[in-house]
């Protein structure tokens, strides 16, 4: 006996969740049970739900664990990047040593070459990828000036300068034998970079970060530096040719991508990406030298895909953004550029959990982008009733992948996942601009602001009641990062990187100046110089603990800085005329001087220490005489006859006399205690001079490349105890000369890494360190100097 199945059931019977089971057989004399089919769904439904809800377990638990291998995995290729690090640092220090046993080791990458030595490492593919090379020496054809003519008659050599005619008085030794293009000898040492003081803070962004490994990297000028502070050890990525403007860090944690401005040689400068690796310091890609018009604005990874993508903005008119598949060949492929924005962008992110979802912010605008068969689709940011900000500064994601924003007029705002409206928000939280948001691992947020506080929220926006307040000698919190632990690693916009938690004060990890840098003195007795700008302060370094000693603000631009020969006063030039002598111990001012309103450029104590030079921007030097143990000073008098400004000065080793330059490329010289020029210059041929910071001289004549404008060498620095001839020039290049360097083909070693005119170079009293300094990349440059066992004669 059976019996037709219900309407709508298919012709199929169901028997609870377990599904068809065949007709039931009907007991004689029963009544068919009740079927209901709204019960039947819910048995079903339930059923489903179940399964539903183990599944999404057991992908939780998969997640965790995926995660915590993540996790382990890191950690993996962080001891190994250590690991290696270390092994290259020992084997660097090892070779150093063997060079020099006087030099200390450092783990720096050194880049520099003979000028006739073509090597290159075949590691390197930004050799071959790019027509420029970091740390390249210049040819011969680019270190001659305009042929000069030589009177062996009179002993007179003619150099040009800007088609005007220098003659210089060829030593009386030398006379029948002097040779303008003669061969000249290789300079007997060579440089290393070991330490550099500063970080850009003041106008760039998201610059900040710790690796695994424990380095902090940042940069400043054109080098990157990797900084274990743990360690006291810094490595430089020296790959850059002017100004670096962004950073960022691939997810693996090893891989850098930063981005450079276009710089004073339209060739060897274009603006571009380096993708590099942190642990060997090898460029592995060069990516935009045709593509990126101005310079690179900001950059970001893709997370979700495990950072195949990059992207870009330029720092050109129309703000174009470009994705990259970086990895794909030398130079990288791009995938599409867009006009991003008419104004300034100011950061870019990929979104953590959707692989398409790209952020942009900056002046007027949030724009939410989706990157979708080989194009990108906008939507403009919606802040509906809430007041527009004239300036979105910062942008994070949360784990979810919403965003968090914050803008100029100190609201936080949270923008729900694929939307473009906001979600909530928090007004006030930082009185002024955003700078930073940072989103810890834990969900929690922590926000900087320009009124430099540091402040923690829970997941929710909601105040932990966490707070740090940034003295005001530091300036503001511009990018906040996680360090080891509870750490927080932060840079702030007066060129400070620092390092603490909510418990335990922040302490200054790196400091430097924040304005064009003009002074630098060497102290004539231990391993410290000073350094003095335009941001009034003066600093005096310890290079062996690489720390400060002391600082002082002066309250004026600082142009020029002395010490006494024995080293317990410091005069310190400013801007206005005005010059302070000042204890270099207990910073205390014992007196302040006046000469003229124009800056003193150049300040210099005879060796005997009995007299002070002081040339001025008015043309002028000004001769005192020293007494009191350099406390007392009393104008001899005025040295006049130069038609320009003063720019460099020397004594002679017996101290009667000075040799000068001018801004109209002039030597003149004087005789220091009647403060009257000499005019019969050929009497000074044979005169043996203390120091040699004048430019235009004898001496010098091979340090001017060809065709030179006769203000692109700044500064010149002698060795004390070594025939060792410094200079830094407008293009942000320092370069070493065997000295005397008075043939014109002088043979010189070339070295990169500050980005703006190098205003000062300076040895240490045993030469075994040389200092130089950026002016407006604010950099200070510690470099060690070890003998170059390959010189020989050309």
């Amino acid at each position: 006996m059976s019996e037709e199945p219900p309407q709508g059931a298919n012709n199929r019977m169901f028997n609870g969740p377990g599904g068809y089971r065949g007709a039931p057989k009907m007991v004689l004399g029963a009544s068919p049970p009740p079927v209901t089919i709204t019960k039947v769904f819910d048995a079903w439904n339930e059923m489903i739900e179940n399964e539903n809800q183990s599944l999404r377990d057991r992908v939780a638990d998969l997640e965790k664990k995926v995660h915590e291998q993540t996790d382990e995995i890191m950690c993996l290729r962080s001891t190994l990047a250590d690991v290696l690090r270390r092994i290259s640092t020992i084997e660097g220090a090892r070779a150093l040593a063997n060079n020099h046993a006087g030099g200390r080791a450092t783990p720096t990458k050194d880049t520099v070459r003979l000028r006739h030595n073509n090597s290159d490492s075949a590691r390197d593919v930004s050799k071959r990828a790019s027509s420029y090379l970091p740390g390249r020496s210049p040819s011969s054809t680019q270190i001659r000036a305009k042929e000069a003519q030589y009177n062996g008659e009179e002993g007179i050599v003619k150099m040009y300068l800007r088609g005007r005619p220098i003659n210089l008085y060829v030593p009386t030794p030398m006379r029948e034998t002097y040779v303008p293009n003669g061969p000249s000898s290789s300079p007997p040492a060579k440089l290393k970079l070991e330490w550099v003081y500063g970080y850009r803070g003041r106008d760039c962004r998201n610059n900040v970060y710790q690796l695994p490994t424990g380095e902090i990297v940042y940069f400043v000028a054109a080098v990157v530096v990797l900084y274990n502070v743990e360690d006291q050890m810094q490595r430089h990525y020296l790959g850059h040719t002017d100004d670096i403007k962004c950073l960022a860090v691939h997810p693996n944690k090893l891989l850098i991508a930063t981005g450079q401005t276009a710089g004073h040689d339209r060739r060897d400068a274009r603006p571009h990406i380096r993708v590099w690796d942190s642990v060997s310091l090898n460029t592995l890609h060069v990516i935009g030298i045709s593509d990126i018009e101005r310079s690179v604005a900001c950059l970001a990874f893709s997370k979700a895909d495990g950072g195949s993508l990059l992207v870009a903005v330029d720092e050109a008119p129309d703000h174009n953004m470009s994705v990259w598949d970086w990895s794909r060949g030398e130079r990288g492929y791009k995938l599409l550029e867009t006009k991003c924005s008419a104004d300034q962008v100011l950061a870019v992110d990929f979104s953590p959990v959707d692989r398409s979802t790209i952020i942009t912010c900056g002046k007027n605008h949030i724009s939410f982008w989706n990157y979708e068969s080989g194009m990108l689709a906008k939507r403009m940011g919606v802040f509906e009733n809430r007041e527009r900000p004239k300036y979105v500064t910062s942008i994070s994601f949360t784990d979810t992948g919403n965003v968090i924003s914050g803008d100029s007029n100190g609201n936080l705002l949270i923008w729900q996942r694929g939307g473009n409206t906001v979600y909530k928000m928090v007004r006030g939280a930082h009185d002024g601009p955003v700078f930073s948001i940072l989103v810890q691992k834990d969900g929690g947020i922590i926000t900087g602001g320009k009124d430099g506080r540091i402040v923690e929220w829970d997941r929710d926006l909601e105040r932990t009641g966490n707070v740090i307040e940034i003295p005001e000698q530091y300036g503001s919190p511009r990018v906040v990062t996680s360090g080891r632990g509870s750490q927080l690693v932060v840079g702030t916009t007066r060129n400070c990187v620092l390092g603490g938690t909510f418990t335990f004060p922040l302490r200054p990890v790196m400091q430097g100046h924040t304005e064009e840098l003009w002074a630098l003195a060497p102290h004539p007795g231990h391993h410290q110089f000073l350094t003095a700008g335009y941001d009034r302060t003066c600093y005096l370094w310890d290079t062996m603990a690489h720390t400060i000693v002391w600082s002082k603000d002066i309250g004026e631009h600082a142009q020029s800085a002395a010490f006494s020969n024995n080293g317990e006063i410091v005069i310190i030039g400013t801007t206005s005329g005005r010059w302070f002598v000042m204890d270099s111990e207990t910073r205390e001012m014992y007196s302040q001087h006046q000469d003229g309103n124009e800056p003193i450029q150049v300040l210099k104590f005879s060796p005997n220490g009995q007299y002070l030079a002081v040339g001025s921007r008015d043309n002028n030097i000004y001769i005192y005489q020293v007494s009191e143990d350099c406390r007392k000073y009393t104008r001899v008098g005025r040295c006049q006859g130069h038609s320009s400004f003063v720019t460099h000065l020397d004594w002679s080793a017996d101290s009667q006399f000075l040799q000068t330059n001018s801004g109209d490329y002039e030597l003149l010289f004087w005789n220091a205690g009647l403060c009257r020029q000499i005019a019969q210059t050929s009497q000074m041929r044979d005169v043996e001079w203390a120091t040699q910071s004048c430019t235009l001289t004898f001496a010098t004549l091979g340090i001017w490349p060809e065709g030179t404008d006769g203000t692109d060498i700044n500064t010149c620095a002698k060795a004390n105890q070594m025939d060792l001839l410094a200079t830094g020039d407008d293009f942000g290049k320092i370069k070493l000369f065997a000295s005397p360097a008075c043939q014109q083909r002088a043979r010189c070693l070339e070295y990169g890494g500050h980005s703006s005119h190098v205003t000062a170079v300076g040895f240490l009293q045993d030469d075994s360190r040389m200092i130089s300094t950026g002016g407006r990349d604010t950099a200070v440059m510690q470099w060690v100097v070890s003998s170059n066992s390959s010189s020989s004669h050309r």
